[in-house]
């Protein structure tokens, strides 16, 4: 049965599922950042997916990627499954500007996370939604 990791469960809000994976953002209001968890049990590489799920797994990121970087007017989207220090399978789907914290650099390391105010974890939670409606989250 799939479970979520414990880490991307303490670092995540769930914003909904697609038909394969569970759609997370990460707590952190620096950046528009949203995590793809495929919902398969003891699954660390995309390989490790059958070729379908790899199918869907690619629909589903290349739809996020291309929400996310019209809605959110982004200079680059950095999208990867890096999994060093949570092996379940995920991949980070962040929104990066020119004039972000961390550019150009990678986002980890550079700052700690600045979490969201009630009121605005729930504008994006409610955002994200939105934009993701027509990729059929749930």
């Amino acid at each position: 049965m799939f479970q979520l990791h414990p880490q991307l469960a303490k670092d995540c809000i769930e914003v909904g599922d697609f038909s394969l994976s569970k759609v997370l953002l990460v707590n952190d209001c620096y950046y528009p950042w949203v995590i793809l968890v495929p919902k398969r049990e003891d699954v660390e590489e995309i390989y490790e997916l059958s070729v379908p799920d790899q199918q869907q797994l690619l629909v589903e990121s290349s739809g996020v990627s291309a929400a996310m970087a019209v809605h959110f007017s982004a200079d680059k989207m950095n999208v990867a499954a890096l999994g060093n220090l949570v092996p379940q399978l995920h991949i980070h789907h962040i929104v990066r500007y020119k004039s972000d914290v961390a550019w150009p650099k990678p986002v980890w390391g550079v700052t700690n996370a600045a979490v969201y105010s009630e009121e605005k974890l729930v504008d994006q939670l409610h955002l994200l939604q939105k934009i993701l409606l027509p990729l059929g989250i749930k």
